[in-house]
């Protein structure tokens, strides 16, 4: 059975943690009674409360002591309350860090603006040497939280609440730079997908218009956009990246600086503020971040025929 995202986190860091005890778990008040790494390295599980900054300020005393600590907290008090202590820990001291950041964008739909997080990739991105990511899926997570296990290096890894996908598929060991969902002319409009949201959009828009490319993307830092800037480049030169966040400091705003020769429109949670209650995909919708607004994009972006 598919997990969600970030049941998939505690699931693969539990197993690896049988092999590799320098793994250690920070919470913030999340895990619950029955969290899967407590129950099997209760000695290395340590709940720290809402004290989001103090939680990331001792992961960095334990990953100067050798350890290879992961914190996890709601995206909201990751990024933003949490920010200069991850500026610092992330960025200056560079510490073998990872934060694995649920409830990103509005899947804490219910719980209203204080908790929705549409700013994290902006504020993350602007700290140089952080690994951030977006997995799509359960397989995706785990990649995603072995690679930074192994790495030892500063990650943000964003999620959503409890929403479950398939990944997509890919072959090898690792995930790859650019996931090809859907192949398509190199004259015709290519679907950039971000995050969990973004990616089923981005499905469900190719699932209506098979003639649209349809791009993944996993890793969203500077370095990898970089990356896979070129990749997208050779193929296409007209994007649509769908993504769960604000316009500013956004993927979208990356890749039109990284691909000048392309058309990049971006689709997103604009500028609102939701101030109702309602599920994850009504407070998307009244952001203006839904389907009809993915291929209204890709319309725009079509030449009208002649």
């Amino acid at each position: 059975m598919t997990l969600s995202g970030r049941d998939a986190y505690r699931a693969e860091l539990t197993a690896l943690a049988e092999a590799d005890e320098r793994i250690v778990c920070l919470e913030a008040d999340l895990g619950g009674k029955n969290h899967p790494f407590q129950t099997a390295h209760p000695d290395r599980f340590f709940n720290l409360g809402i004290a989001e900054g103090a939680m990331v300020d001792m992961a960095a005393g334990l990953a100067a002591g050798g350890h290879r600590p992961f914190v996890s907290t709601f995206a909201p008090f990751a990024a933003l309350r949490a920010a200069e202590s991850l500026k610092l820990t992330l960025g200056y001291l560079g510490a073998g860090v990872t934060v694995v950041a649920p409830y990103a964008g509005v899947s804490g739909a219910w719980f209203g603006t204080t908790h929705h997080c549409l700013e994290d990739l902006a504020v993350l991105r602007s700290v140089p040497g952080v690994t951030i990511a977006a997995p799509y899926g359960e397989a995706d997570m785990r990649a995603v939280v072995r690679a930074a296990a192994e790495s030892g290096r500063p990650h943000y890894i964003r999620t959503g609440r409890n929403a479950a996908y398939e990944s997509l598929p890919w072959s090898g060991g690792e995930l790859p730079l650019v996931n090809w969902a859907n192949e398509a002319a190199a004259d015709e409009v290519c679907l950039v997908s971000v995050g969990e949201e973004g990616t089923r959009l981005a499905l469900e828009a190719t699932g209506q218009r098979p003639g649209l490319g349809h791009a993944h993307l996993t890793y969203l830092d500077h370095h990898h956009l970089t990356l896979a800037a070129a990749e997208l480049g050779d193929r296409h030169r007209r994007f649509v990246v769908v993504e769960e966040h604000r316009r500013e400091g956004g993927v979208a705003e990356a890749l039109a600086l990284l691909m000048p020769r392309c058309e990049v429109f971006g689709v997103n949670a604009g500028h609102a503020w939701p101030a109702e209650g309602g599920d994850h995909g009504e407070v998307m919708a009244a952001l203006g971040f839904d389907l009809q607004a993915v291929l209204a994009a890709a319309d725009r972006l079509t030449p009208a025929e002649v």
